[in-house]
């Protein structure tokens, strides 16, 4: 069994411009606290830590019409991980980010997601202060 952890919130803002900075694997720091750097080749995105520690992913899906993102981070303490980014439009200029994490082991799930949830914090306050 793998352990999950999902956040969502609704951001006032319009879902392709939520997308514009959620779906890009580049900017991943600009958004999520604790992460100082991204960087991406090909289906690899590599991102570092405020205390330096480099985790290696493998980008699975960045789909712009679902408006989905899917990586895994690919360090050997995980024997699993898939993070799950979804901005869902609601029709009337705002959406839901839906942020999710399965892990193995399972415990990783929840430190993770403590994560998730500030980055979703700051993904509204950014796109809420820009509109």
């Amino acid at each position: 069994m793998y352990g999950t952890i999902r956040h969502e919130l609704r951001i006032a803002r319009r879902a392709a411009d939520v997308w514009a900075l959620a779906g890009d694997a580049a900017k991943l720091h600009t958004w999520f606290p604790g992460i100082v750097e991204s960087t991406v080749d090909g289906n690899q995105r590599t991102i570092v830590t405020a205390t330096g520690i480099s985790m290696p992913e493998e980008i699975l899906v960045c789909d712009d019409r679902q408006r989905r993102f899917q990586y895994r981070i690919t360090t050997p303490i995980f024997k699993h991980h898939r993070g799950t980014i979804d901005v869902i439009d609601l029709g009337d200029e705002t959406c839901i980010v839906v942020y999710s994490t399965e892990a193995d082991p399972r415990t990783m799930a929840m430190v993770i997601g403590s994560g998730t949830a500030a980055a979703l914090q700051e993904l509204r306050r950014q796109m809420e202060r820009a509109n």
